[in-house]
């Protein structure tokens, strides 16, 4: 089960990747702004989100090199349970369940029939194409069902979600804390695609109902943005502040180490990406981390009782801070908020480092090997995991190798850290992660060069 929970939240990555370019567009476009109707068009994408969703699961769960046949079968799923919905019940929305519904039946369906073999006659329709006539037969009686249970599942959800807004500042800590505290799993995507795609609901002036904080928060709901806005104090001014204190702390390679947190914490800062700072320390001490996961519940709640709101597109970097701006209440106060927090975050982390010998880079034991570039970093990891004959699949998010091997015993963790790795995750004896950074997809794609190209003679 937590395999197949880090398998759909990578897979929930795929749709999200869109997201920066639609919220930039459409913020950018706005009447308070640069007032281009035309570019409004890609709100689209935010008010579609069921339907990437259903492709993206479809996509990321499929089991074949080639994802287009999926990806069909993933909008056909999509498509057909929404129509069957509006014919039984024009009232039921079933928002970003009905894709992740959707997108898990497509690829059920197409892994089951990819091999179906046909009669001659109708062998045009066989093979990895038969899924496509599955899925609609399967997604008509699907729909049907749905639209006699979802009325009761919607009442527990609207419960739920009535629940966790009513908790106020405790609701808005408990979700910053989850979201950093299942950040190593991979599992916080699971959770986020509800709360910033599903959690709440709000009509426009032309009568469209939209749900999720981010979705709502950029279409002016004003009682959006509260679940969002401590995420711009931890990425603005919290893991800076931690770079600051790994960079202060270190006793050696001191040029390196400042090098390596300054990139980290414009990365953060810029784009709200916080992995390559993160994973730093996680492993080497996770009391750090269970900090760093309480003060980014903090953070939201703090804001949430000072009835500040703020909201972001993908990432709250600075960026999507001085777009967003004009939708915010208060906005303008996350700055001293956070710079109060970036004192916290620096006093705490430099003296826990400290007093505790945190062994982060900087301050580790002498090692034999270098840090690597990543363009050699491909070589070093598939010589520390076993060679290519121990790799069965490799894959990438924005941050990590996702891999699944043979044995996982074979693989070095600590001599993957000498060569660049943040940090590495054994799963169970097949899984296995390797955090890079966000030069994770390069890596990759080397990697997946080295073990395809054939052995020497």
């Amino acid at each position: 089960m937590k395999h197949f929970l880090q398998l759909l939240g990578k897979s929930l990555l795929i749709p999200i990747t869109v997201l920066p370019i639609a919220g930039l567009l459409l913020r950018l476009s706005a009447e308070d702004m640069l007032d281009i109707p035309l570019f409004q068009a890609s709100g689209v994408i935010l008010n579609n989100m069921d339907v990437l969703i259903s492709i993206g699961i479809a996509m990321g769960l499929a089991n074949v090199k080639n994802k287009g046949i999926p990806a069909l079968t993933g909008y056909l799923a999509i498509a057909v349970l929404k129509e069957g919905l509006g014919i039984m019940n024009p009232e039921l929305d079933m928002s970003v369940f009905g894709g992740v519904i959707a997108g898990l039946m497509a690829a059920f369906i197409f892994n089951k029939f990819q091999h179906t073999q046909l009669p001659s006659m109708f062998s045009f329709f066989g093979g990895e194409k038969f899924p496509i006539t599955m899925i609609v037969l399967v997604m008509i009686p699907v729909a049907g069902l749905f639209s006699i249970a979802w009325p009761y599942a919607q009442a527990g959800i609207d419960a739920f979600s009535q629940t966790l807004v009513g908790l106020g500042a405790f609701g808005v800590f408990v979700f910053g804390f989850l979201n950093r505290f299942l950040l190593p799993f991979g599992l916080h995507h699971v959770m986020n695609t509800y709360v910033y795609f599903g959690l709440g609901r709000y009509e426009t002036a032309s009568g469209e109902a939209l749900t999720g904080e981010i979705t709502r928060f950029l279409n002016g709901d004003p009682t959006a943005g509260y679940f969002l806005g401590g995420f711009f104090i931890t990425m603005m001014f919290g893991i800076p502040a931690v770079a600051l204190a790994i960079s202060r702390a270190a006793r050696k390679r001191k040029q390196e180490t400042k090098a390596l947190m300054s990139s980290g914490a414009a990365t953060s800062f810029i784009t709200g990406i916080t992995e390559p700072v993160e994973f730093t320390f996680l492993f080497t001490s996770p009391l750090l981390y269970v900090l760093h996961s309480v003060y980014t519940g903090l953070a939201g709640a703090v804001l949430c009782l000072l009835g500040i709101r703020h909201g972001f597109s993908w990432g709250a970097g600075v960026i999507d801070y001085m777009l967003n701006l004009n939708l915010s209440d208060g906005g303008l106060w996350i700055i001293p908020i956070g710079l109060a927090f970036f004192a916290l975050y620096y006093v705490t982390f430099y003296l826990v480092i400290i007093k505790r010998n945190v062994p982060l880079i900087g301050r580790e034991q002498e090692t034999s090997e270098e840090n690597q570039p990543h363009q050699s970093m491909a070589a070093g990891i598939l010589k520390h995991i076993g060679g290519r004959e121990n790799v069965v699949v490799c894959e990438n998010c924005m941050t990590r190798l996702r891999m699944k091997l043979k044995d996982t015993s074979l693989a070095d963790e600590a001599k993957l850290k000498q060569i660049g790795a943040h940090g590495v995750i054994k799963i169970d004896r097949h899984h296995i992660q390797i955090v890079i950074g966000t030069e994770a997809g390069n890596v990759k794609k080397d990697l997946q060069n080295m073990i395809e190209e054939p052995p020497p003679h």
